[in-house]
């Protein structure tokens, strides 16, 4: 992909920054631990989902690794395919679980600030690219950003700091032509990420973070509210 650089690119996780999605992320790991015959876990364990890869918090959550695939397989099952769930959009609809989800408030005017500031955005998220595409475009996200990437399906790219670099290649990014980088998320593995990658992370306490985990994990701002969004980029880039 051919692009003018210097480019300026601001890097957008998805759960937990663009949508408020566990509602259909903790009921699709609720369905797959039944159907596993395994205890479902408990609350705070089922808000951890959010964020790493589903095969991690599977495995963290005891699930033996000769029936790791057959979880996901469970869970992927629910999040794409089988329409069990309410629409919170559309009461009396029934959605699968990647559609038990909502875009959070302000979001949709933050990224129309930004792109009219000239910023190239890029949805990188852990979820698998094949489902974060529909996600996005169901929500009318595709239209407002310049390129979504995510996990591939085989598993071979399934953490933040691979999905990055995955999205890098894809822009055609180029430190040396004086283009920059920034993530923006909401989790540990947000902030991670991106310091494997020599990037900052601007954390965002809307989202699914515990308490401390973005100051841990060396967020270098952490901003509380949706609409503080655009003008911490922009102080960002000014530096």
């Amino acid at each position: 992909m051919t692009q003018n650089h210097p480019m300026n690119v601001v890097l957008l996780d998805l759960d937990g920054t663009l949508t408020q999605s566990h509602f259909g992320i903790i009921a699709c790991v609720v369905k797959a631990f039944e159907e596993l015959g395994m205890p479902v876990p408990d609350d705070a364990e089922l808000h951890r989902f959010i964020g790493p890869a589903i095969q991690e918090s599977m495995a963290r959550n005891g699930v033996p690794a000769d029936r790791l695939d057959e979880a996901v397989t469970i869970y992927r099952r629910y999040y794409a395919d089988e329409n069990v769930f309410d629409d919170p959009n559309n009461p009396g609809h029934l959605v699968p679980g990647r559609l038990y989800n909502r875009v959070y408030d302000g979001i949709p005017e933050q990224l129309a600030a930004l792109r009219k500031a000239g910023y190239y955005l890029a949805v990188a998220t852990c979820k698998p690219e094949y489902q974060a595409v529909p996600i996005c475009d169901h929500f009318h996200l595709t239209d407002m950003v310049d390129g979504i990437y995510g996990a591939s399906r085989d598993n071979s790219r399934l953490d933040k700091d691979q999905v990055i670099r995955y999205a890098f290649e894809r822009i055609g990014f180029d430190a040396a032509a004086g283009d920059r980088a920034l993530m923006v998320g909401d989790r540990w593995t947000d902030a991670d990420g991106a310091a494997a990658c020599g990037l900052d992370c601007l954390g965002c306490g809307w989202g699914y973070s515990e308490p401390g985990e973005l100051k841990q994990h060396g967020c270098y701002r952490i901003i509380d509210h949706v609409d503080e969004l655009t003008d911490a980029v922009k102080q960002y880039f000014a530096q």
